[in-house]
Formats: structure tokens, C-alpha cells, sequence
């Protein structure tokens, strides 16, 4: 779609909608923002468009008449699309897409793209570094913090996006097709959002949606619905696994990940030469290698990359050691499968922060993984009495119940001992105490430098 003079509708005014709506500006449109919230700064809003031109903002409701002069509307990852007013764009016949399908038909260049429940943010970090290192124009985007919608202006024909994408995103693609694409996993998470396991696992894989028969999907063999659904998909498959050798793929062959292709036998790495810790992190980093191999880069290339990355921010993340107890920020364990690789990851009797939101999730499988590690189980916002529940039944008994994030760490301090860990890694989304999982982890590490 050419842009030029369309009048198109940003609905959301987070980072997300901000971007979608300054990218909008920079393409000739004529953007109008909406925010189902009636109490936003409608002038603070203008000003981070920063446009030249006016740019209109309805809050809490958007006039009919508005509505029906549009020719396109655009999502945040934020906004369900099962709201009546989304409904109502639908039924009008108006195209919808997301900011990641914005961002796509205005930028240029190659794309590589992955999702799945947990380890996208390190695999995209890390991937990310290894384009960086072999190729001149790469713009790291997505889920991962930085609009896509932001850096898209910016692309040239050679330039190489690594995106982070959501199922949220995914909801609203219409031509996104990533050259390479990869599914990390698939376990329970956001059926607020998408309502039922077959629902979310459907979203996920339409990343594959609009790949050709030169274009590559990077899959874990040792998911079942990944697995079945790499039988039939029009891109080239390329598995891998942490647990057995592959005929073709990349594995774990005791501690060195093995990449074998159709010609060759390649020795990438051992895991003893990676600064990542645990088995989660393997399967992270190989993913990453695949793509970037199937990419195009030299694997020595890829070798030096792997081997220099640290872990990121808020994923397993090592604070500081006070009174011989180490301190572990995990606060992107967002889910109970997330949250289940930290306490994996844990080589020392482990006091656990845990709770949050409630996103539907279940939390027998989390409890069961404690596999004795965890001496007390510390709990805060919306989900603590659900996660009591589930983890007496689970015959786990050492709980403690906090108001927030500050008398938890606090009452940690107080109940450990040297040579234990703190680890907050909270099997739940941060709303309701906190912005985001990062201001949750920001806020623990803050706490843990006062005791």
C-alpha cells in the first residue's frame, strides 16, 4: 500500500504506537492516534510524534465519522483484536495491521525473525551480535525494547533486521516474511490474551505464513508441535536439539553443538567456551548459529560472536554477592516454562521470589521443578494465593507471603544463609506492581545494592 495521504489510524500510544505513528509521518500519511484510556496527555502525545504537521488525537472513543474516513488501521502489540472497535474495523472492510507489518512494507532489506514462548530475547540478542559482526547495516528490533517502526526508516537494501516477535505481533501481519524465521519452543502462555493453547500455537506459527521454498525455518525438534508442524511447511526446515544427534540440524553432542548440513559435518563450539549458562541457553544459542550459517556468514565468524556474548539483561542476570548469599535477577521468567529454566539453572539452595500477574497460567509444572533447590518460596502481587495453592498440593510448604517486591527481598535476606541464592524469577507478568519486567528487575537489583 502506498502511504502517501492515507489517513491512517495508530491505536495505542506506547513506545509502539509512537513509532508506527512518527514512521507514518516520515512515509506522507496523515496519522490519527487513538487510545481507549480518556485521561492521556493528548499534547504529550503530539510533542513525542514530533510532527510538523497536526496530528489528531481522540482518546476513549473514537467518532464514527473519524472512523469511516480511514483507509487503514494499525495495532499496537498491545491491543487485543477481539475489542468491539477492532471488530468494527474488520466488518468495515478497513485493513489492519501491526506495527511490525507497518514497519516491514516501509523498510527494506532481509529480515530474520523468531518467536516462541521463552529464550527470544537471548537468541535475538545474540543473533543480533553475530549479523552485527559480519555484516554492515543490522538493526536489532521487535519485542526485545526498540520499535521496529522506529529503526525502519533507516534500512537500506543490504541492511539485515533481527526481530523479536510476539504473538501479539504476529496477530496482525499481512505480507511479513522474514528470510529466515525460527520457533524456539511453544508451552502455555498468554491464553488471557489468545484463550486457548490451539489458538496461541496457531498465532505463533503463522511466522511461516508467507515464506517461499528458498527461505529457511529454524525449529526445536524436541517440541512435539513443533516437530509435526516442520513436516509440512513450504520453507526449508532445520532442526535442533539438546537431547540426540540429527541427520540434519544442529545438536548437542555431548559438550560440543554439532551443526550437520547435507554436505558437511561442522564442530561449532564447545559449551564449556560460552559465557551462557544451561541447557535452555544451548538451545538458545543454537538457534542463532542456524540462522546466521543459513544466513549466509562464515561459521568462524560466527564461532568468534558466540563465544564473546554475555548473557542479557533480566534473564538469569548475576547482581552482586551480599553476606555469602548470591543475588539473581530473572525478572523475564514471565511464565511458569521460563520461570522452570531459572530454578534449572540454580547450583545453590535457592530462596525464590515468585507471583505477579495472573495470565491464566498454571503453576503445578514450576512447583514440581523445584527438585528440592528451593528452601522458601517468596510471594507477591495478584497470583500469590493461587501459586500457595497450587504449591501445597504440590507439597510444598515453605511459604512465605509478601506485600511487594521490597519486604520479599528483604524478608530473603533475612531468612538466607551463606552459600545460598536469591533468585527472583517470578513465573508471571510484572502489570499491575510494575510498567514492565525490566522496571521489575531494575527495582530488585536496586533493592538488593541497599541491603
Amino acid at each position: 500500500m502506498d502511504l502517501k495521504g492515507k489517513k491512517v489510524l495508530v491505536f495505542g500510544t506506547g513506545k509502539s504506537g509512537i513509532g508506527a505513528a512518527q514512521l507514518l509521518v516520515k512515509a506522507g500519511a496523515l496519522p490519527v492516534i487513538f487510545d481507549g484510556k480518556a485521561d492521556i496527555d493528548k499534547e504529550e502525545i503530539i510533542h513525542k510524534v514530533g510532527a510538523d504537521t497536526p496530528v489528531q488525537v481522540y482518546a476513549g472513543e473514537l467518532p464514527g465519522e473519524v472512523q469511516k474516513s480511514l483507509d487503514l488501521a494499525v495495532l499496537s502489540p498491545g491491543v487485543p483484536t477481539d475489542l468491539p472497535l477492532v471488530k468494527s474495523f474488520y466488518a468495515q472492510g478497513l485493513p489492519v495491521w501491526g506495527e511490525v507489518e507497518l514497519a516491514y512494507q516501509t523498510g527494506k532489506g532481509q529480515v530474520l525473525a523468531i518467536t516462541g514462548t521463552n529464550g527470544k530475547t537471548t537468541t535475538t540478542a545474540l543473533l543480533g551480535k553475530i549479523m552485527a559482526d559480519a555484516r554492515p547495516s543490522v538493526f536489532v528490533v521487535g519485542n526485545i525494547g526498540t520499535p521496529y517502526t522506529l529503526k525502519a526508516p533507516m534500512m537500506k537494501e543490504d541492511s539485515i533486521t533481527v526481530a523479536e516477535i510476539s504473538s501479539f505481533q504476529l496477530e496482525t501481519i499481512q505480507d511479513f516474511a522474514p528470510h529466515v524465521s525460527a520457533i524456539l519452543n511453544i508451552t502455555e502462555d498468554h491464553l488471557n490474551r489468545h484463550h486457548t493453547m490451539e489458538e496461541y500455537i496457531r498465532v505463533k506459527e503463522l511466522i511461516t505464513k508467507n515464506q517461499g521454498p528458498k527461505d529457511v525455518c529454524v525449529l526445536n525438534y524436541e517440541d512435539p508441535v513443533l516437530r509435526k508442524f516442520g513436516e509440512n511447511i513450504v520453507p526449508e526446515v532445520v532442526y535442533f536439539s539438546s537431547v540426540r544427534k540429527l541427520s540434519k540440524g544442529i545438536y548437542l553432542d555431548g559438550d560440543m553443538i554439532t551443526l550437520r548440513t547435507d554436505k558437511e559435518e561442522i564442530q561449532v563450539v564447545k559449551t564449556g567456551d560460552l559465557k551462557l549458562l544451561g541447557q535452555h541457553n544451548f538451545e538458545n544459542v543454537m538457534a542463532a548459529v542456524a540462522m546466521a550459517w543459513y544466513d549466509g556468514v562464515d561459521i568462524d565468524s560466527i564461532r568468534k560472536s558466540v563465544c564473546e556474548f554475555t548473557a542479557v539483561p533480566h534473564r538469569i542476570e548475576y547482581v552482586t554477592e551480599k553476606n555469602g548469599v548470591a543475588y539473581y535477577n530473572d525478572s523475564k521468567g514471565t511464565n511458569p516454562d521460563a520461570a522452570i529454566r531459572g530454578i534449572r539453572a540454580m547450583n545453590r539452595p535457592t530462596l525464590l521470589i515468585g507471583g505477579g500477574y495472573d495470565k491464566g497460567s498454571t503453576y503445578d509444572e514450576w512447583i514440581q521443578a523445584f527438585d528440592g533447590k528451593v528452601k522458601y518460596l517468596v510471594l507477591i502481587g495478584q497470583t500469590k494465593e493461587k501459586i500457595k495453592e497450587a504449591a501445597n498440593k504440590n507439597g510444598f510448604h515453605q511459604i512465605i507471603l509478601c506485600e511487594d517486591l521490597k519486604e520479599a527481598v528483604q524478608v530473603c535476606a533475612q531468612k538466607a544463609e551463606p552459600g545460598d541464592a536469591v533468585l527472583l524469577s517470578p513465573a508471571c507478568a510484572s502489570w499491575g506492581q510494575f510498567d514492565n519486567y525490566e522496571q521489575r528487575g531494575d527495582i530488585f537489583k536496586e533493592l538488593v545494592s541497599y541491603l
